[in-house]
């Protein structure tokens, strides 16, 4: 069952890098286009150079979220949500 293992990985990068790029925009493909990478993929597949190529220089780039740019923020960290609690309990205190 371990000699099938090292297979098994390269399948399953194989179909990763494939359905990645079958399911990115047409937009957001660095490099090439869709098509071609779609390509490289099948072709370079066996010797994992087409996946590999696809995750390094073909996958667009994750941006970075900073809280404030319309990420979600936990309650406990959200200074608003907190504000919102004090507001509340003088509001309960006073009626």
């Amino acid at each position: 069952m371990l000699r099938y293992l090292p297979f098994l990985l390269i399948l399953a990068l194989w179909i990763y890098a494939f359905v990645d790029c079958l399911n990115t925009p047409e937009q957001e493909v660095r490099g090439l286009p869709k098509v071609a990478w779609v390509l490289i993929i099948l072709l370079f597949g066996e010797v994992l150079l087409g996946p590999v190529a696809w995750l390094i220089a073909g996958r667009p780039r994750t941006a970075t979220a900073r809280p404030g740019q319309g990420t979600w923020v936990a309650p406990d960290d959200n200074p608003e949500f907190l504000r919102s609690l004090g507001r509340d309990r003088d509001e309960g205190a006073q009626g």
